[in-house]
């Protein structure tokens, strides 16, 4: 190995170098840690928009000046901070959400969803989505959690939006 390829491969430790690459290893931590986390998605609930086990990034930032809106994906915040479910927003704050024969209605009024593949079996009767609150589902209707562990959550459970 020549001189220069030497010394691009392997730079003399000065400090300047040192600092350089603890300020670029801060700015990843931060970046990484607080603003666009990566995590893996589980369960099939919100499939065939994202797979179980597939690698995704938590945008942070991207409910800090608004509220989530109707079919967004959001991720939300299960079991402390250290899982994050994917759902999509049906309903908000003051709607009334019911499932009735496989369909949604939203304050008696039927969605159109062309994401759901397979629609539910199953019926909730109306109920009206609290303050602060807003009604996530997943994409799999078919499953049996779609419907049990999420439905009414508060806005403060949601963390942030996948990035892609």
């Amino acid at each position: 190995m020549n001189k220069k390829a030497r010394q691009f491969f392997f730079p003399a430790l000065s400090l300047t170098f040192i600092i350089r690459v603890s300020i670029v290893a801060i700015f990843a931590y931060l970046f990484f840690g607080y603003v666009c986390t990566p995590f893996r998605i589980r369960g099939y609930s919100m499939e065939p928009t994202y797979h179980n086990g597939g690698i995704n990034f938590c945008w942070r930032l991207r409910y800090l000046f608004s509220a989530p809106k109707r079919y967004d994906v959001v991720a939300v915040r299960f079991a402390g901070d250290k899982v994050m479910l994917l759902k999509r927003v049906v309903a908000l704050t003051g709607e009334q959400v019911e499932f009735r024969n496989g369909k949604l209605f939203v304050n008696g009024k039927e969605m159109d969803e062309p994401y759901v593949h397979s629609p539910c079996n199953w019926n909730i009767l109306p109920r009206q989505v609290e303050a602060d609150s807003v009604y996530v589902i997943g994409d799999n209707r078919s499953g049996l959690m779609a419907r049990h562990i999420f439905g009414q959550t508060s806005i403060k459970r949601i963390i942030g939006a996948p990035l892609w």
